[in-house]
């Protein structure tokens, strides 16, 4: 059945914890735009290939239903620099974001901004990286707390910047640390940001972190989250 073309009442997140042989990974393919295929192509390592097309494919799976239309016919188009959006439409607003293993989509319409990342919850990040991306107020922080606190946190802030970023569409283009972020009631805040925007911390069922960032006028629509299936796959 396919969905409605009303909004949605909120931002839908769906976390897919992907797998597969090259059998699967064949499959996918079929999903995705010519481009897309040959940009899979040209990725060295067989890890990255994957996730790549793992997700244009759990993305052009989601929004073929709100375009009702198939996946492969869905027209996804950069913008001037580079975050994709549908072809001739302004909504629904979208955000893509993959690491070792998990990709996730936010999709919602009513959003002036939408952004989306994930990181392992294990990556490390040098003490140099963090003093490039951080404020002195986080810095500050983030040597106040235990270790295995530290790595963690220093993660969850990389992460809440990058969706803010990727909102922004800019992505590394902006310096990260002019976006400094503060927690209230264990909601992160963004320090003398612009009061529609909207940040938080997704649970993701997984080894990783996961960060939203919404800019919103009617303030921040609810928030659902769901595991992704693949039914397309073959039964036994």
């Amino acid at each position: 059945m396919q969905r409605s073309e009303s909004p949605p009442a909120g931002i839908e997140i769906s976390l897919w914890q992907y797998s597969g042989s090259e059998c699967d990974w064949s499959r996918w393919l079929q999903s995705l735009s010519q481009d897309e295929r040959d940009r899979a192509a040209t990725y060295r390592f067989e890890r990255d290939r994957a996730s790549f097309i793992a997700g244009r494919y759990l993305l052009r799976q989601l929004l073929s239903d709100y375009v009702a239309t198939a996946p492969s016919k869905v027209v996804l188009s950069p913008d001037q620099y580079g975050k994709l959006r549908l072809a001739g439409r302004d909504t629904p607003q979208f955000s893509l974001a993959n690491a070792d293993g998990l990709v996730t989509v936010a999709v919602a319409s009513g959003c002036d901004h939408l952004g989306i990342d994930c990181e392992p919850v294990d990556i490390e990040i040098e003490e140099a990286a963090v003093a490039s991306y951080c404020s002195v107020d986080e810095r500050r922080r983030l040597a106040e707390l235990p270790d295995h606190e530290r790595a963690r946190a220093a993660v969850a802030l990389w992460t809440l910047k990058e969706s803010h970023l990727k909102a922004l569409g800019v992505g590394l283009r902006d310096d990260p640390s002019n976006i400094a972020f503060s927690w209230k009631d264990g909601i992160p805040v963004m320090v003398g940001g612009d009061r529609r925007w909207h940040h938080r911390l997704i649970e993701s069922g997984s080894q990783h972190i996961v960060a939203l960032a919404a800019c919103s006028a009617v303030g921040l629509p609810s928030i659902s989250t769901h595991l992704f299936q693949d039914d397309s796959r073959p039964s036994e």
